[in-house]
């Protein structure tokens, strides 16, 4: 409270003694996060908080931008990143900035640094150039507990990790994710998850899940996520929406109507989506979960035992012969660390370089072998775009990017790193007109914003944080690609973050004022 007047004083001092601000935007298309028309008007910063929306042409700035025939957009939030372990690498984030995103939401698919005080203040002494919330995952809990281990968990084990949930919170987390598709969290039975999402509940957090099936086994899965949502008490994030498999293509409709009875019953469940047909994880989802037990040399062993290395590629030859497919070259190469020269082509192609016959029998013998050089990051190609575009224009729906902090030229990560946000103005608002300019920038913004509790985000409101993205509705477009995926988006003019000037002129200029977002601030 103290804080707010405080607020109130210097912005009234500013009205009184001249009307002076730090920036001024002038003459822009003001799209205000809330889903309505858009207004001609201009906006004032002062220091790090919008001051002053409207007429403004009494007023002064150290610094003015004409943003005339320009969008003026709360800055984007991206609910679902993967920023760990990029954020020394390349601190500018700039395939973030540079798709207007000036927050991100990580610790997604139940993977997370196991200590939230530690890492908010490690993002607030490194300085980045976005704001980073970020959840606690289900998968860290458990390997700090039971390591990978294929059971389930005792009493006095699920107390542990009830205990690092509720440390989790207070540090500071937004709420917990699951990656139920990957180890530890796929052994974990639904009763588990529930313990501990209560637990964020009572801490007032959100459940964000990966979900324990994306392909044949998608209604269930997304079942279970409502169920445990219902059952603790708490708001739920669906992860990257989707339904894959070539056999899956056209059940969009069922599991979004999952999400709508869901609503109708009082549950607050809303999902997220990146806007292309393939999706990007590790090699090791086409193998059977319970040969990835309890780490890599457990893994080797078994995968010597010829009986065992059979069943498991009899397993991979059963995921491609249900999509109705009769190789694996749906699967790209994103990062093999073991030989590089792999990057970027699918696994029939690799089989073929290592000189085996070109049969779906060897290629998964491939995969074993890459999987015993420590696996990949992949590309899998196996959704359908009236589904994409289906999901797409439902009204609870977020545009996330499921990726990292990228740095030009290394690996070949998947597009959505760098051109997500670009994509849905430009292909899915522009040019195919799936929802309105308005709407998409809701969808960005005031929804994440009040779905992860970010105060004073994702609104272009007096008071809020100056977190703001200008730019060009003719212009903006994603440029990554599959085959060339480093390449920023086009049309981003401005961007500020905590009110500090990061793009201009549509470059950005080195500021690092992005800070940890704690919960309960």
């Amino acid at each position: 409270m103290k804080y707010t007047l405080v607020l109130l004083a210097i912005i009234t001092s500013h009205i009184a003694f001249g009307q002076n601000a730090d920036y001024i935007i002038r003459n822009g298309k003001i799209m205000d996060g809330t889903g309505n028309n858009w207004q001609l008007k201009d906006v004032a910063i002062v220091n790090n908080k919008i001051a002053a929306i409207g007429n403004l042409k009494n007023w002064k700035a150290t610094k003015e931008v004409d943003a005339k025939g320009l969008i003026v957009a709360p800055g984007f939030i991206d609910v679902h990143a993967h920023i760990e372990g990029g954020e020394a690498r390349n601190p500018l984030a700039t395939n973030f900035i540079y798709d207007g995103v000036t927050t991100v939401v990580t610790g997604n698919c139940g993977g997370s640094s196991d200590n939230m005080k530690s890492y908010f203040n490690y993002i607030d002494s490194l300085g980045i150039s976005i704001n980073v919330a970020a959840l606690i995952g289900h998968n860290s809990i458990r390997k700090q507990v039971m390591g990978s281990a294929n059971r389930h968990a005792t009493e006095q084990e699920l107390q542990k990790m009830e205990f690092i949930a509720a440390k989790a919170m207070q540090e500071g987390a937004v709420g917990m994710s699951t990656g139920l598709i990957y180890i530890p969290g796929t052994y974990a039975p639904t009763e588990e998850v529930v313990r501990l999402a209560k637990v964020i509940s009572s801490n007032g957090g959100v459940y964000a899940s990966h979900i324990r099936n994306e392909e044949d086994n998608v209604a269930e899965a997304v079942n279970e996520a409502i169920a445990i949502g219902r059952e603790a008490k708490l708001p739920v994030e669906i992860s990257h929406f989707k339904v894959n498999g070539q056999n899956n293509w056209g059940r969009s409709n069922e599991t979004l109507n999952l999400v709508i009875a869901a609503r109708k019953e009082g549950i607050d469940v809303t999902i997220d989506q990146y806007p292309y047909t393939a999706s990007s994880t590790n090699l090791g989802i086409l193998l059977p979960d319970w040969v990835l037990a309890d780490g890599q040399d457990s893994i080797l062993k078994r995968l010597k035992n010829p009986s065992i290395r059979a069943k498991v590629k009899a397993h991979s030859m059963d995921m491609i012969k249900r999509r109705g497919l009769t190789h694996f070259d749906y699967a790209y190469v994103a990062n093999f660390k073991a030989d590089s020269t792999y990057n970027g082509k699918n696994i029939r192609e690799i089989n073929a370089l290592r000189g085996n016959k070109d049969e779906a029998i060897f290629e998964a013998e491939t995969i074993v072998q890459m999987i015993e050089k420590g696996g990949a990051q992949m590309v899998y190609h196996g959704m359908g775009d009236n589904d994409v575009k289906n999901i797409m224009a439902y009204p609870f729906n977020m545009a996330a990017s499921d990726a990292g902090i990228a740095v030009v030229g290394q690996n070949r990560p998947h597009p959505r790193a760098y051109g997500t946000n670009a994509r849905v103005l430009g292909k899915y608002v522009r040019e195919e007109k799936v929802m309105s300019w308005e709407e998409a920038i809701r969808r960005m913004t005031s929804l994440p914003a009040n779905k992860f509790n970010l105060k004073q985000r994702g609104l272009i409101q007096e008071g809020y944080i100056a977190d703001l993205v200008v730019f060009d509705e003719n212009e903006v477009i994603d440029m990554a690609t599959f085959d060339n995926p480093h390449q920023f988006s086009k049309g981003f003019k401005y961007v500020f973050v905590n009110g500090a000037m990061t793009i201009e002129n549509g470059v950005h200029n080195g500021a690092r004022k992005g800070i940890a977002i704690r919960n309960k601030n």
